[in-house]
């Protein structure tokens, strides 16, 4: 089951609906901020009745309990009931997909409905007749990996055929992603302290993917030496939780504190609004050098998780900070 929430919904009544979930069903995944993922083979059996019957008492309940209304969707993978609620017009409805009727049922869809298709994935797939998912299906996966990237296009070619091994993970909502530095000394240095963020920026990146979350914010936090703070937000072109992209706000940030004479005592970067990541369109890119990049980090990161998060990292995070 996938749970579409209004967008903007406050935070603590997105909680609320999570515990709402949790009656139905133990095993809850909050997609922050605004959707769940909800394991419904152990409730069937609990509760005695179907899907669909479980999808229409979710939604009595949030209504009569909170006001407000929920689109389910239904299916036996997380991308047939993520599609299905998407295809659900608000306020809110209850689609459910059976097993036998998943490959017509996406066949007939446009391309852009595939749950984890961007727009700039969709216009491409456009551009060369693949109009419908079930155009796309039938695309063999090596081509569709040409035309969207490697990674990108083997989910979609999966997903286009109604594959995708995902389980529904227990996890309840964040409610922040935040690291931390702390200077030994009172520091007046730029450079030290572009280090120190740089560091955070990898740190706070690293932590988002573990998580398999994504930012669509950064705030950041200088502590001054007398117990000033100095606090600003920026927000992201699009959510990420890439080093590449956290780092430009980062410093943009940085820069409009205007620091001179300011003496630092510590540095906070704290990602906001977190959604995640598999809700993230993977976009196709044409920037070669990017692509690297995010191909280096994703070595780092498997490296960092074997030898430790201090083996590896950009050469500037390595700057005596003491």
């Amino acid at each position: 089951m996938h749970v579409r929430c209004p967008d903007r919904l406050p935070e603590d009544v997105f909680r609320q609906i999570l515990e709402q979930l949790t009656e139905l069903s133990p095993v809850v995944q909050a997609l922050p901020p605004s959707a769940a993922l909800v394991e419904l083979k152990g409730a069937l059996r609990y509760h005695g009745v179907g899907a669909r019957r479980l999808g229409e008492m979710l939604r009595v309940r949030t209504i009569s309990r909170l006001g407000v209304d929920v689109r389910v969707g239904i299916g036996p993978t997380i991308t047939v009931a993520a599609t299905a609620s998407g295809r659900i017009r608000p306020p809110g409805g209850v689609l459910a997909v059976e097993p036998g009727d998943v490959a017509e049922w996406l066949g007939s869809l446009p391309v852009e409905a595939l749950y984890g298709i961007g727009p700039r994935q969709a216009g491409i797939l456009r551009e060369y007749g693949v109009h419908t998912v079930g155009l796309l299906a039938a695309v063999p996966p090596a081509t569709v990996q040409r035309l969207l990237g490697g990674r990108a296009g083997r989910l979609a070619a999966d997903r286009a055929r109604g594959i995708d091994p995902r389980p529904v993970v227990p996890r309840a909502l964040p409610a922040s992603a935040v690291v931390r530095c702390d200077f030994p000394r009172h520091t007046l240095d730029g450079a030290t302290v572009r280090a120190a963020l740089l560091d955070l920026v990898v740190r706070l990146g690293r932590l988002l993917r573990r998580r398999g979350q994504a930012v669509r914010g950064l705030t950041l936090t200088l502590r001054f030496a007398g117990g000033a703070r100095w606090e600003k937000t920026r927000r992201l072109e699009r959510p990420s939780a890439h080093d590449d992209d956290l780092r430009v706000p980062a410093y943009r940030l940085m820069d409009a504190a205007a620091l001179q004479r300011g003496r630092l005592t510590g540095i906070e970067l704290k990602g906001e609004d977190l959604v995640d990541a598999g809700q993230v369109a993977e976009q196709l890119s044409l920037d070669h050098a990017r692509e690297a990049r995010l191909a280096a980090e994703e070595v780092s990161d498997r490296i960092r998780d074997k030898f430790g998060p201090g083996v590896i990292g950009p050469a500037g995070t390595f700057r005596d900070v003491s």
